[in-house]
């Protein structure tokens, strides 16, 4: 019993059904007239985003085991409850069958871009995993490719193609994230050193690193505008991706004047309350 516990954990099932949701959000902000005779799809692309997401968190766990023996002695892994080898297994079978959940999303699609798109973003968490957390802003990257991929899942899942809205929506995503990632490295600045990962808080200081993080967010702002004026979305999108913008330029501001660990972590979380609004702004502004 203690083994399955431990395997349950190693998935980190949280992160999982988040994902999973985030495939059907994806499917609602492209197109929500379409979800009712795409129920086929959505269950799949759940399952896809659900179990690739697992074995991702299983790889991470596997390949981070030395660290995790002394900054996190209880997970799987560094306990004993799941030997590493077992881990690789487990990663491996649930690799299998989120290609195959993606296969069938193809099938109840009728496209093959979604297995496609689903093998690209698990090679991506995987190349993360293994080797991108050290190379800093390439790594960064790598997350907010991970972070938009469900949302991309999503639209090929009920409509076989990524839709403008949903472009523009994880091109918001991807920038705004890898602002917060940046933050993050500011916040983790001494542990990095210590274990050589280079992000940009390291390599040029957490002022420059600041600055950058403000650019990614700003330009994340600027692109705000576009859906309505493509009338890509209702007038409720409006007043909910407002707030999401006076949220994230409010942070660039607190970031930039004060750009300790400590006010970096405030400003971390807090940008994630914001992309939580600018979520809700998408999906509201997609209801028609």
């Amino acid at each position: 019993m203690n083994k399955i516990a431990g395997f349950i954990r190693l998935m980190r099932p949280l992160n999982c059904l988040m994902m999973g949701f985030a495939v059907i959000v994806g499917a609602t902000i492209a197109n929500s007239k379409a979800l009712a005779n795409s129920s086929g799809s959505l269950i799949y692309g759940f399952f896809t985003g659900f179990l690739l997401t697992a074995a991702a968190m299983a790889i991470n766990d596997y390949y981070d085991r030395e660290i995790d023996t002394i900054n996190e002695p209880s997970r799987p892994i560094p306990s004993g409850v799941v030997k590493p080898n077992e881990a690789l297994v487990f990663a491996f079978l649930l690799t299998v069958l989120g290609l195959a959940a993606a296969a069938l999303t193809c099938i109840a699609a009728v496209s093959i871009f979604c297995f496609l798109t689903a093998l690209i973003f698990w090679l991506i968490s995987a190349i993360y995993a293994t080797v991108g957390k050290r190379t800093g802003l390439l790594g960064n990257f790598l997350v907010s490719a991970c972070v938009s991929a469900p949302f991309i899942y999503g639209s090929l899942a009920v409509t076989g193609n990524i839709e403008l809205n949903i472009l523009i929506f994880v091109l918001m995503v991807f920038l705004s994230n890898t602002g917060r990632e940046i933050t993050k490295g500011i916040v983790d600045v001494e542990g990095d050193k210590m274990r050589n990962v280079k992000t940009l808080a390291v390599c040029l200081g957490s002022r420059k690193a600041a600055i950058t993080a403000t650019i990614f967010y700003m330009t994340a702002v600027a692109l705000s505008p576009l859906p309505p004026v493509l009338n890509l979305v209702t007038f409720w999108f409006i007043p909910l991706v407002v707030v999401t913008d006076a949220g994230l330029v409010a942070s660039s501001i607190m970031l930039l004047m004060n750009c300790s660990r400590e006010n970096s972590r405030k400003v971390k979380n807090q940008v994630l309350a914001w992309f939580l609004v600018g979520l809700v702004a998408f999906i509201v502004g997609s209801l028609h």
